[in-house]
């Protein structure tokens, strides 16, 4: 059975630019996939001959989308990026909640790190 677990990243950007890189194709491609593509609420994401499918199950801009897999058997698991901002340092941090089997937690921790190393690389942080 797949756990939950959340991830913080402190990101020194505004909300609306961190949001585009989470929620468009342009800006998923320049850091979480090699290309992506979206029809209607479907995101298909390529990573070199890999394809994969997720719907956006809940979304606010500039404050969070919600993606499920396509061909995730359990209903209850999703990939979510929360955008907050501290009230009062103004700080813009990036939550990430995602599943993975106990097992595979860390590898799923290592890849997100390298995720967002990269995201803070486009962004020029």
């Amino acid at each position: 059975m797949k756990q939950k677990f959340e991830l913080e990243y402190t990101l020194n950007t505004s909300p609306d630019i961190l949001f585009t890189r989470l929620s468009t194709p342009g800006g998923l491609s320049e850091w979480f996939a090699d290309d992506v593509n979206l029809d209607g609420k479907i995101y298909t994401f390529f990573w070199d001959k890999t394809e994969q499918q997720a719907e956006v199950i809940m979304k606010k801009d500039n404050k969070y989308i919600r993606f499920r897999w396509l061909d995730e058997n359990d209903r209850k698991t999703y990939f979510e990026f929360k955008i907050t901002q501290h009230e009062l340092t103004g700080d813009v941090a990036l939550l990430i909640t995602d599943f993975a089997e106990e097992d595979e937690k860390n590898d799923a921790i290592d890849l997100w790190d390298t995720q967002i190393a990269e995201l803070k690389h486009v962004i020029g942080i």
